[in-house]
């Protein structure tokens, strides 16, 4: 995942930098390969995401018993599929 943030990094730093690079960026990510590979990126960030999110919740007591973390766990896997379905369909748009 460290090295997918530092590849969105430098795609985030190549699009700011000029148009030529810019454009250049954006041709690149036309081909599907490298938009594959950037939406299990974003996939992977997604499910981290919801995935801390969960724990922070459980850090307040809320789903600390074993029934509240099988909901809890659940819960993840649904709320990021649905964000990874999200993700996959902004990135195909």
């Amino acid at each position: 995942m460290l090295g997918g943030v530092l590849v969105l990094l430098w795609m985030l730093d190549n699009s700011l930098a000029s148009e030529q690079s810019f454009n250049e960026l954006k041709q690149t990510l036309s081909h599907p390969i490298a938009l594959f590979i950037v939406w299990g990126v974003l996939a992977a960030l997604a499910y981290h995401t919801v995935a801390g999110i969960r724990h922070l919740i459980m850090d307040m007591g809320i789903g600390e018993t074993l029934e509240g973390g099988r909901t809890g766990a659940k819960i993840v896997i649904v709320l990021s599929a649905v964000a990874i379905l999200a993700i996959g369909g902004f990135l195909l748009w």
